[in-house]
Protein backbone atom coordinates (compact mmCIF):
# COMPACT_ATOMS: atom_id res chain seq x y z
CA UNK A 1 0.00 0.00 0.00
CA UNK A 2 1.36 3.55 -1.19
CA UNK A 3 0.15 6.34 1.15
CA UNK A 4 0.90 10.22 0.94
CA UNK A 5 1.15 12.39 3.78
CA UNK A 6 1.11 16.05 3.48
CA UNK A 7 1.35 18.30 6.43
CA UNK A 8 3.79 21.18 6.80
CA UNK A 9 4.67 20.05 10.74
CA UNK A 10 7.59 18.03 10.42
CA UNK A 11 6.90 16.58 14.01
CA UNK A 12 3.25 15.70 12.88
CA UNK A 13 4.70 14.39 9.53
CA UNK A 14 7.51 12.27 11.04
CA UNK A 15 4.80 10.69 13.84
CA UNK A 16 2.32 9.83 11.08
CA UNK A 17 4.72 8.46 8.93
CA UNK A 18 5.95 6.17 12.11
CA UNK A 19 2.49 4.80 12.96
CA UNK A 20 1.29 4.28 9.10
CA UNK A 21 4.22 2.38 8.55
CA UNK A 22 3.73 0.13 11.39
CA UNK A 23 0.39 -1.23 9.68
CA UNK A 24 2.59 -3.72 7.18
CA UNK A 25 5.53 -4.42 5.71
CA UNK A 26 4.21 -3.70 2.15
CA UNK A 27 3.40 -0.04 3.59
CA UNK A 28 5.32 2.33 1.83
CA UNK A 29 4.66 6.33 2.74
CA UNK A 30 5.39 9.39 1.17
CA UNK A 31 5.52 12.49 2.74
CA UNK A 32 5.98 16.46 1.43
CA UNK A 33 4.74 19.36 3.49
CA UNK A 34 3.02 21.60 1.09
CA UNK A 35 0.08 21.50 -1.36
CA UNK A 36 2.62 22.59 -4.24
CA UNK A 37 4.78 19.74 -3.30
CA UNK A 38 1.87 17.03 -3.05
CA UNK A 39 0.92 18.22 -6.25
CA UNK A 40 3.86 17.83 -8.28
CA UNK A 41 4.45 14.32 -6.46
CA UNK A 42 1.43 13.13 -7.80
CA UNK A 43 2.16 14.19 -11.55
CA UNK A 44 4.96 12.31 -11.53
CA UNK A 45 3.57 9.27 -9.94
CA UNK A 46 0.00 9.08 -8.63
CA UNK A 47 0.23 5.46 -7.62
CA UNK A 48 -1.15 5.64 -3.88
CA UNK A 49 -3.36 4.50 -2.46
CA UNK A 50 -4.62 6.83 0.30
CA UNK A 51 -3.96 10.75 0.96
CA UNK A 52 -3.88 11.91 4.69
CA UNK A 53 -4.06 15.31 3.97
CA UNK A 54 -3.70 18.13 6.82
CA UNK A 55 -6.07 21.25 6.72
CA UNK A 56 -3.43 23.72 8.19
CA UNK A 57 -0.73 23.95 4.81
CA UNK A 58 1.26 26.87 4.74
CA UNK A 59 0.84 27.58 0.67
CA UNK A 60 -2.95 26.59 0.53
CA UNK A 61 -6.05 25.47 2.16
CA UNK A 62 -6.76 22.66 3.26
CA UNK A 63 -10.38 22.26 1.95
CA UNK A 64 -9.04 23.71 -1.65
CA UNK A 65 -6.87 21.08 -1.64
CA UNK A 66 -9.00 18.53 -1.31
CA UNK A 67 -11.66 19.63 -3.86
CA UNK A 68 -8.46 19.66 -6.25
CA UNK A 69 -7.55 15.63 -5.21
CA UNK A 70 -11.06 14.76 -5.36
CA UNK A 71 -11.26 16.54 -8.75
CA UNK A 72 -8.04 15.26 -10.21
CA UNK A 73 -7.81 11.82 -8.97
CA UNK A 74 -11.66 10.66 -7.79
CA UNK A 75 -10.72 7.04 -7.71
CA UNK A 76 -8.31 8.02 -4.82
CA UNK A 77 -9.18 7.89 -1.22
CA UNK A 78 -7.96 10.86 1.31
CA UNK A 79 -8.12 11.06 4.93
CA UNK A 80 -7.65 14.15 6.42
CA UNK A 81 -6.01 14.32 9.55
CA UNK A 82 -6.37 17.74 11.43
CA UNK A 83 -5.71 20.01 14.60
CA UNK A 84 -9.14 21.07 14.03
CA UNK A 85 -12.13 18.99 15.90
CA UNK A 86 -15.04 21.78 15.18
CA UNK A 87 -17.94 19.94 13.80
CA UNK A 88 -18.54 22.33 10.73
CA UNK A 89 -14.61 21.10 9.63
CA UNK A 90 -15.92 17.27 10.09
CA UNK A 91 -19.25 17.85 8.00
CA UNK A 92 -17.42 20.45 5.77
CA UNK A 93 -14.39 17.82 4.86
CA UNK A 94 -17.25 15.39 4.65
CA UNK A 95 -19.39 17.21 1.88
CA UNK A 96 -16.49 17.50 -0.10
CA UNK A 97 -15.50 13.73 -0.62
CA UNK A 98 -12.98 13.25 2.41
CA UNK A 99 -13.78 9.37 3.26
CA UNK A 100 -12.60 9.87 6.88
CA UNK A 101 -11.51 12.61 9.52
CA UNK A 102 -9.48 11.91 11.98
CA UNK A 103 -8.33 14.49 14.09
CA UNK A 104 -4.43 14.91 15.44
CA UNK A 105 -5.70 14.09 18.98
CA UNK A 106 -6.31 10.72 17.80
CA UNK A 107 -4.31 8.16 19.19
CA UNK A 108 -2.31 5.37 17.59
CA UNK A 109 -5.20 2.63 17.58
CA UNK A 110 -7.55 5.22 16.55
CA UNK A 111 -5.21 6.19 13.10
CA UNK A 112 -5.00 2.95 12.80
CA UNK A 113 -8.87 1.99 12.70
CA UNK A 114 -9.51 5.11 10.82
CA UNK A 115 -7.32 3.61 8.17
CA UNK A 116 -8.53 -0.12 8.17
CA UNK A 117 -11.88 1.07 7.80
CA UNK A 118 -11.22 3.27 4.93
CA UNK A 119 -9.35 1.07 2.95
CA UNK A 120 -11.81 -1.86 3.33
CA UNK A 121 -13.95 0.84 1.73
CA UNK A 122 -15.82 2.58 4.72
CA UNK A 123 -16.15 5.52 6.05
CA UNK A 124 -14.37 6.89 9.40
CA UNK A 125 -15.60 9.82 11.33
CA UNK A 126 -14.64 10.78 14.78
CA UNK A 127 -16.66 9.44 17.36
CA UNK A 128 -18.01 12.07 18.83
CA UNK A 129 -19.56 12.83 15.66
CA UNK A 130 -21.66 10.19 15.89
CA UNK A 131 -23.29 10.69 19.37
CA UNK A 132 -21.34 7.66 20.49
CA UNK A 133 -19.67 9.82 23.38
CA UNK A 134 -22.07 12.69 23.99
CA UNK A 135 -20.44 16.42 23.52
CA UNK A 136 -17.30 15.54 25.71
CA UNK A 137 -13.74 15.28 24.04
CA UNK A 138 -13.02 11.75 23.17
CA UNK A 139 -11.49 10.05 25.72
CA UNK A 140 -7.89 8.23 25.09
CA UNK A 141 -6.88 5.16 27.03
CA UNK A 142 -3.63 4.84 25.90
CA UNK A 143 -0.42 6.21 26.67
CA UNK A 144 -0.14 9.64 24.78
CA UNK A 145 1.69 8.86 21.35
CA UNK A 146 4.07 10.66 19.03
CA UNK A 147 0.72 11.91 17.47
CA UNK A 148 0.32 14.25 20.35
CA UNK A 149 3.45 16.43 19.82
CA UNK A 150 1.83 19.21 18.64
CA UNK A 151 -1.04 21.17 21.29
CA UNK A 152 -4.30 20.72 19.03
CA UNK A 153 -6.99 23.67 19.84
CA UNK A 154 -10.39 22.07 20.52
CA UNK A 155 -13.66 23.71 18.86
CA UNK A 156 -17.05 22.91 19.75
CA UNK A 157 -17.72 19.33 19.39
CA UNK A 158 -21.36 17.58 17.96
CA UNK A 159 -23.56 16.45 20.26
CA UNK A 160 -25.71 12.95 19.54
CA UNK A 161 -28.84 13.88 17.16
CA UNK A 162 -31.85 12.09 15.14
CA UNK A 163 -29.66 10.84 12.18
CA UNK A 164 -26.98 9.40 14.04
CA UNK A 165 -29.17 6.37 15.87
CA UNK A 166 -27.41 3.20 15.38
CA UNK A 167 -29.00 1.10 12.61
CA UNK A 168 -28.00 -1.98 10.94
CA UNK A 169 -27.31 -1.90 7.03
CA UNK A 170 -29.21 -5.05 6.55
CA UNK A 171 -32.01 -3.73 8.13
CA UNK A 172 -32.49 -0.12 5.59
CA UNK A 173 -34.02 -2.33 3.14
CA UNK A 174 -32.79 -1.05 -0.12
CA UNK A 175 -32.72 -2.20 -3.64
CA UNK A 176 -29.49 -3.19 -5.11
CA UNK A 177 -29.56 0.17 -7.98
CA UNK A 178 -30.29 1.75 -4.34
CA UNK A 179 -27.04 0.45 -2.77
CA UNK A 180 -25.29 1.58 -6.03
CA UNK A 181 -26.46 4.81 -5.79
CA UNK A 182 -25.42 5.13 -1.81
CA UNK A 183 -22.09 3.90 -2.70
CA UNK A 184 -21.72 6.00 -5.00
CA UNK A 185 -23.40 8.71 -3.35
CA UNK A 186 -20.41 8.05 -0.05
CA UNK A 187 -17.91 8.27 -2.65
CA UNK A 188 -19.20 12.36 -3.10
CA UNK A 189 -20.03 11.91 -6.48
CA UNK A 190 -23.03 14.53 -7.35
CA UNK A 191 -25.85 12.87 -9.47
CA UNK A 192 -25.16 14.07 -12.81
CA UNK A 193 -21.81 11.67 -12.28
CA UNK A 194 -23.91 8.83 -10.35
CA UNK A 195 -26.38 9.16 -13.46
CA UNK A 196 -23.47 8.71 -15.99
CA UNK A 197 -21.41 6.04 -14.33
CA UNK A 198 -24.90 4.13 -13.77
CA UNK A 199 -25.90 5.14 -17.09
CA UNK A 200 -29.62 6.19 -15.41
CA UNK A 201 -31.22 9.72 -16.15
CA UNK A 202 -30.28 12.60 -13.55
CA UNK A 203 -33.84 12.35 -12.47
CA UNK A 204 -34.03 8.52 -11.89
CA UNK A 205 -30.71 9.19 -9.52
CA UNK A 206 -32.22 11.73 -7.93
CA UNK A 207 -35.61 9.54 -7.11
CA UNK A 208 -33.17 6.83 -5.73
CA UNK A 209 -30.89 9.64 -3.40
CA UNK A 210 -34.73 10.39 -2.05
CA UNK A 211 -35.49 6.45 -1.28
CA UNK A 212 -32.05 6.06 0.58
CA UNK A 213 -32.44 9.40 2.40
CA UNK A 214 -35.80 8.10 3.18
CA UNK A 215 -34.48 4.58 4.30
CA UNK A 216 -31.71 6.03 6.50
CA UNK A 217 -34.44 8.50 8.17
CA UNK A 218 -32.30 11.63 6.87
CA UNK A 219 -33.02 14.57 5.24
CA UNK A 220 -29.59 15.81 3.68
CA UNK A 221 -26.55 13.56 2.13
CA UNK A 222 -24.11 14.25 4.81
CA UNK A 223 -26.26 13.04 7.47
CA UNK A 224 -26.51 9.56 4.99
CA UNK A 225 -22.80 9.85 5.56
CA UNK A 226 -22.67 10.17 9.29
CA UNK A 227 -25.43 7.53 9.74
CA UNK A 228 -23.54 5.13 7.47
CA UNK A 229 -20.21 5.97 9.00
CA UNK A 230 -21.36 5.00 12.30
CA UNK A 231 -23.31 2.06 11.13
CA UNK A 232 -19.78 0.87 9.47
CA UNK A 233 -17.85 1.60 12.64
CA UNK A 234 -20.39 -0.75 15.19
CA UNK A 235 -20.30 -3.19 13.39
CA UNK A 236 -16.27 -3.33 13.14
CA UNK A 237 -16.69 -2.64 17.10
CA UNK A 238 -19.11 -6.28 17.06
CA UNK A 239 -17.21 -8.32 15.13
CA UNK A 240 -13.57 -7.05 16.43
Amino acid sequence: MNVLLVDDHPLILSALQTVIRGLGDDVVVEGVDSAAAARALLQRDANFDLVLLDLALGDADGFDVLVELRQTYPALPVVVVSASERASDVIRAIDLGAMGFVPKRSSNAQLTEALKMVMSGGLYVPPMMLGLQGSAAPEVDTVPSVMHTQAAPLGTLAGPERHQQVLAMESIGLTPRQTEVLGLLLKGLPNKLIARELSLSVETVKDHVAAVLRALNVSTRTQAVLAVSQMTQDGHRRSG
